[in-house]
């Protein structure tokens, strides 16, 4: 099989952090009046000005990719997936702010000896990069890139972190929040 992977808040735990210091970024540095909007991408989810969202990026993004680590089983079951034949193809929006963003996590995936077959960095049409690479399940925690899957027939599995909506289940799409599910659902496939 051909399997696409997202990179942040799927195979690094990046989504913690980043909750972390938008709310104390939210309290020091602007009005502090909490979130006003109900949105996937964290710095649209306050009141924050275009200004403030590029301080934000800028003073956390890379400081946010080190320190994040890779998730909890992910090494594991990438290995064996690996063993099992697959084709792991990096489908990510990573290193749109800046290209460092990607050398981090190619260290860190170094440093932990993961491989990947193809890299698509600061991808943002991930149906079409799935269309083209003829993939058969694609591994995301965007709620939007998961349902594009799942209504092209592509089959989605839905990394829901701790902010992601409900998706409604399906043939093509199925919702996890570890490493151990996704590798079940490959397992069945």
């Amino acid at each position: 099989m051909n399997i696409g992977i997202d990179v942040d808040a799927v195979l690094l735990d990046w989504e913690k952090g980043l909750l972390a210091m938008s709310e104390i970024f939210d309290i020091e540095e602007c009005r502090g009046n909490g979130k006003v909007n109900d949105t996937y991408f964290i710095q649209d989810q306050y009141d924050w000005t275009t200004d403030e969202k590029e301080k934000f990026k800028d003073k956390y993004f890379l400081r946010l990719s080190k320190e994040s680590n890779i998730m909890p089983g992910a090494i594991e079951v990438i290995h064996r997936l690996q063993k099992m034949g697959h084709k792991l193809i990096i489908i990510s929006t990573r290193g749109t702010e800046t290209e460092e963003m990607i050398n981090i996590v190619a260290n860190k995936f170094k440093e932990n000896n993961l491989t990947f077959d193809k890299y698509f960095w600061k991808e943002h049409n991930k149906l079409k990069v799935c269309k083209e690479e003829k993939i058969d399940i694609m591994i995301d925690d965007s709620p939007s890139t998961c349902t594009k899957m799942q209504a092209n027939k592509i089959r989605a599995i839905y990394f829901r972190g701790i902010r992601g909506p409900k998706i409604a289940e399906n043939k093509y799409l199925k919702e996890v929040n570890n490493w151990g599910q996704i590798y079940r659902i490959l397992k069945e496939v």
